[in-house]
């Protein structure tokens, strides 16, 4: 139960000075991000006093916070004996101040909740083949070091823990109050099809990969619970952990640790004691909401239709009101359709076949005004003319655009020599839509695990990426970027 005592390190998040405790904070974990791990309180002021609300603020407030911040262990204080010069300096104590490891989490933790808005989770599939793929290499990675085995063992639940978050969080947003309401809004209609085809896609390749991996797994799960994960524990135990309190019960706690994600990893794909397996729930999820978004959008329809049959009943009265034969069967009519009328007054600009004040709307004269829809879509009929044939200046234009991609493609083959194209070695200045052609192939093989890529004019390779750094000289400036190298396959004459 010593895990769920209080913790201390959070008290300054709730604090009555909360604002100067968190900048304080924030200027601590922004410093430490820059490998500035220990800081004098002279530095923490100097950092302060640039926002203008601590202006006034002085080095004797700074040091009650700092030592609040001290007592609630999210700072360590660490005395400097050599900026000692005298005995009152030496009795002042010069501190340097870090962070805990409990406030550096509790920090990153602000940061991440002030962002969550702009992070936004994705159905990839790539992470299903990254997990087949390391699953597959079991029989191989037992006899690696326990180095490897460790990086391993982190890469395969670093791409599941990733799976897991990303299909939680990007299903998450179709139950919230917010989707809701966009759901049933008449704007969804438009992009209802790319939400059901981008679902009906991911649903197809979790269907193809889940049984692909949970082939996988019952062919390798003796392998990894009777060898594999321990020596994957060993591995753990080989890291040093100089901070933990718990050295006692840590082999214990990297056994529970590890058997822990190995059971949640065979689980989310294979149905275990009668329950489904947690790749079948995202299934019929996925295919709720589908049928949720299906569901609106035909309701949607549906009172857009309503209100085109409404169109019809108008139409309808509007013919038995002109086969009315006098006023009173007009006036009995419009009381059947619309029931007791409120007085509304019209002011028009038309002439009056009398000045009369007294004069009834039913004694005048009718008149014709022609009336607009009001709706945006509204657009006056235009009469039909003819067209003109456009068809030499399409072919004109489509001349000129072949003749510009023979062009890029003259321009992009000449640096290619010995099936190998290397950026270091391009010595000219060139324009910008070679520029492009190269960063889009760099682009297309970096997305691939295998780093692998089809050029437009359908040759293969391999992309490179050596540690050095290039300038590639453009027309519209420089570009500082890694010296990658494309490794073309040679080309088969059959």
């Amino acid at each position: 139960m010593k895990y769920l005592q209080s913790i201390s390190e959070t008290v300054y998040l709730t604090a009555g000075n909360v604002s100067r405790y968190r900048r304080i904070m924030r200027i601590f974990y922004n410093e430490y991000e820059k490998m500035h791990f220990q800081l004098y309180k002279e530095d923490v002021l100097e950092l302060l006093i640039m926002y203008p609300e601590f202006e006034d603020y002085t080095i004797d407030q700074l040091k009650n916070d700092l030592d609040s911040l001290v007592g609630w262990k999210n700072l360590t204080p660490i005395q400097d004996p050599k900026r000692v010069y005298t005995i009152a300096d030496y009795k002042n104590k010069q501190f340097r101040y870090s962070m805990s490891e409990y406030a550096v989490e509790i920090e990153r933790l602000t940061v991440r909740l002030e962002n969550l808005f702009m992070e936004s989770g994705s159905l990839s599939t790539n992470l299903f083949i990254r997990i087949n793929e390391a699953l597959d290499l079991s029989e191989e990675i037992k006899k690696k070091p326990l180095k490897n085995i460790n990086e391993w063992w982190r890469n395969l639940q670093e791409d599941f823990k990733r799976l897991n978050q990303n299909y939680q969080d990007y299903l998450r947003e179709f139950y919230s109050g917010r989707a809701d309401k966009i759901l049933k809004s008449v704007d969804f209609i438009l992009h209802k099809d790319l939400f059901i085809t981008y679902l009906k896609d991911f649903i197809q390749e979790l269907q193809m990969n889940s049984i692909k991996i949970e082939a996988t797994l019952k062919r390798v799960a003796g392998l990894m619970e009777e060898n594999i994960l321990e020596l994957v524990i060993k591995s753990e135990l080989e890291i040093p952990h100089p901070t933990s309190e718990h050295q006692d019960s840590l082999e214990s706690n990297i056994r529970e640790n590890i058997w822990g994600k190995w059971r949640s990893l065979r689980n989310w794909f294979i149905s275990y004691d009668n329950r489904p397996s947690e790749s079948s729930q995202v299934l019929e999820i996925t295919n709720e909401v589908i049928r949720k978004i299906i569901q609106n959008a035909a309701l949607i329809v549906q009172l857009q239709n309503w209100g085109i049959s409404r169109k019809d009943d108008y139409k309808k009265f509007i013919t038995l009101f002109l086969q009315c034969e006098n006023l009173n069967e007009a006036h009995k009519l419009s009381a059947h359709v619309f029931g007791v009328q409120n007085i509304k007054h019209f002011k028009v600009n038309g002439e009056r076949s009398t000045d009369s004040i007294n004069s009834s709307t039913y004694d005048e004269d009718p008149m014709e005004y022609t009336l607009k829809p009001h709706c945006r879509a509204y657009r006056p009929r235009v009469d039909k003319e003819g067209f003109e044939n456009k068809s030499m200046e399409k072919l004109a234009q489509r001349m000129v655009y072949l003749k510009q991609v023979e062009e890029d493609k003259k321009m992009v083959m000449k640096y290619i020599k010995d099936n190998r194209l290397e950026i270091a070695a391009i010595d000219d200045c060139i324009s910008e839509t070679t520029r492009t052609t190269l960063l889009r192939w760099i682009s297309a093989a970096n997305t691939t695990s295998t780093k692998k890529g089809r050029t437009e004019y359908g040759q293969e390779y391999r992309l490179v990426k050596k540690k050095d750094i290039c300038t590639l000289k453009c027309k519209d400036g420089d570009l500082v970027m890694p010296a990658y190298i494309f490794e073309f396959e040679e080309t088969r004459h059959e």
